[in-house]
C-alpha cells in the first residue's frame, strides 16, 4: 500500500491553514503610524520652523535626491544653508506605544564634509508650535547621528521619563561616509530594544540597565565583609610531603671533578692547590613542598549584591508619552545631509522590508557617488592647476616689475654721475 503524498496529509493543511490565518492576524494588527517617503504634497504636511530666523540663524531645506542617487526620482529633504538651525516638523495622529512594539527608522546621507553637525530626528508629545519649533523644544525621543571633527561620531539615542531626559549610556557610534544609511530602534514592551544601521543589529540591551533612568534593581553590599575563613588560596602546600634527609646539606657548587693539578705545581711556591667550582647537579635549590589542590578553596571573595530598597519599578517604563508630531532639528557647520523614509511602525519586519527595497539600488548609489567623486577630483585638480598658473604669471610679473625699477634706478644713477662730470669739466674750463 503506498504513503500518501505530505502535501494530503490533514495534519499538515491544518498546520498550513494555520500559518496562513496567524499571517493574516499579524498583518492585521500590524500598523504603519507615519511613513514619509517626500514624495508630492509632501510640503502639505511640514512646517519649516521659524526658529532664530530674527536673528538671521535660520536654514532651510530643499526637496532633492542629493548629488548622487540610486534612485534620482526618490528624493528626500536636504539641508540647505551652512551654519545654520534648520528646524521642520510634520504633525501625525497622536498614539501610545503602550503593550506594543514601537519602530522609529529613517535614512539620511551626508553629502557634505560635514566637519561638525547633527543628523538625527525627534518624536514629540503634548502640543507643539511648529513655527517655533527649535532645540528648546520638549520631545520624548532623540535618535541619530551627531558627528564633530574627527573624535566625536556619536549615535545619539536619548529618552524623555517625567519631564528629563536621559541619554543611553553606552558609546554607539554612527556611519561617516557619504552614502545613505538606514538607522533603526526598537523598543519592546518588556523594555527590551535594538539599535540597527542598515538592518544589521548595532547593539541591544534593556532600559533598566542602560539608561540611569531608574534606580539599579541590586546594588553591592557595601557592608559586607569578607569572612575570616574564607579560602581563596586555589593551591596549598601538601602537608604530608617532608623534606628528604640531607637534603640541606647538599652544597651549591662541588670542585670541577675533571680538573687536576698541573704537574709543576709547588705548593711551597705557589700554595695549597685548588681545584675551581662547578654547580652541584645534585643541588636542587631551597627546598619547598609540593601543591595540592585547597580542600576549602571558595574562589575569589567578591562582595554580594543586594535588593536595591531605593529601586521602585515602574511596568510602562517603556511608554513615551503619547506621540503627536516629528521633527528634524539639527545645527551644521556645513549643510547637505538628506533626510528620508521616515517611519514609525510597530512591525520591525516591515522596516526591515522597507530597507530592503531602498537598498535594491545600493549599488546604483554607489556608482553614482564614484562618478560624482570623480568630477569633484577633476574640478579640484583644474582648479588647483588654474592657481599654480595664476601664481606663476604674478611671480613673472614681480620679476619684471623688479628688472624695470633696477633698470631705472641705474639710469638715474648714470645721468647724475654724468651731471657732475659735465659739472666738473666746466669749473676746470673757468679756472
Amino acid at each position: 500500500m503506498s504513503k500518501p503524498m505530505l502535501g494530503s496529509s490533514p495534519l499538515v493543511l491544518l498546520c498550513l491553514l494555520v500559518m496562513q490565518f496567524c499571517c493574516i492576524i499579524s498583518s492585521i494588527s500590524s500598523e504603519v503610524i507615519f511613513e514619509e517617503r517626500f514624495e508630492d504634497g509632501w510640503k502639505g504636511k511640514w512646517v519649516v520652523s521659524d526658529w532664530k530666523r530674527t536673528e538671521g540663524k535660520a536654514g532651510s531645506f530643499k526637496h532633492t535626491a542629493g548629488s548622487w542617487a540610486g534612485d534620482p526620482d526618490d528624493k528626500g529633504i536636504q539641508t540647505a544653508i551652512d551654519a545654520r538651525h534648520s528646524a521642520i516638523s510634520a504633525k501625525i495622529n497622536e498614539f501610545s506605544n503602550k503593550n506594543r512594539t514601537l519602530v522609529f527608522q529613517y535614512s539620511i546621507k551626508f553629502e557634505q564634509e560635514i566637519e561638525c553637525g547633527g543628523g538625527y530626528i525627534k518624536l514629540l508629545s503634548g502640543f507643539v508650535n511648529q513655527k517655533k519649533f527649535g532645540g528648546d523644544t520638549p520631545y520624548s525621543l532623540m535618535f541619530g547621528p551627531d558627528l564633530c571633527g574627527t573624535d566625536i561620531k556619536k549615535l545619539h539615542l536619548i529618552l524623555s521619563y517625567q519631564g528629563q531626559n536621559y541619554p543611553v549610556k553606552k558609546n554607539l557610534e554612527c556611519e561617516t561616509d557619504k552614502l545613505t544609511h538606514f538607522y533603526t530602534f526598537i523598543l519592546r514592551p518588556d523594555a527590551t530594544y535594538s539599535v540597527l544601521v542598515d538592518n544589521r543589529e548595532k547593539d541591544s540591551g534593556s532600559l533598566y540597565t542602560d539608561w540611569d533612568i531608574l534606580p539599579p534593581r541590586k546594588i553591592k553590599d557595601t557592608k559586607a565583609k569578607k569572612p575570616a575563613n574564607w579560602e581563596e588560596k586555589e593551591y596549598i602546600d601538601d602537608p604530608n610531603d617532608n623534606k628528604p634527609e640531607g637534603y640541606d646539606s647538599i652544597p651549591r657548587e662541588i670542585p670541577d671533578p675533571s680538573e687536576k693539578q698541573p704537574e709543576n705545581w709547588d705548593e711551597e711556591e705557589d700554595g695549597l692547590w685548588k681545584p675551581r667550582k662547578v654547580p652541584n647537579p645534585a643541588y636542587k635549590g631551597p627546598w619547598r613542598r609540593k601543591k595540592v589542590k585547597n580542600p576549602n578553596y571558595k574562589g575569589k571573595w567578591k562582595t554580594p549584591w543586594i535588593d536595591n530598597p531605593e529601586f521602585e519599578d515602574d511596568p510602562d517604563l517603556y511608554v513615551l508619552k503619547p506621540i503627536k508630531y516629528v521633527g528634524i532639528e539639527v545645527w551644521q557647520v556645513k549643510a547637505g545631509s538628506v533626510f528620508d523614509n521616515i517611519l514609525i511602525c510597530d512591525d520591525p519586519e516591515y522596516a526591515k522590508q522597507v530597507v530592503d527595497d531602498i537598498f535594491a539600488n545600493r549599488e546604483a548609489e554607489k556608482e553614482a557617488f564614484e562618478e560624482a567623486e570623480k568630477v569633484r577630483k577633476a574640478r579640484e585638480d583644474e582648479e588647483a592647476q588654474r592657481a599654480r598658473e595664476e601664481g606663476e604669471r604674478r611671480r613673472r610679473e614681480r620679476g619684471t616689475d623688479r628688472r624695470s625699477r633696477y633698470k631705472e634706478r641705474y639710469r638715474d644713477r648714470y645721468r647724475r654721475h654724468n651731471r657732475r662730470d659735465y659739472m666738473d669739466d666746466d669749473y676746470h674750463d673757468e679756472l
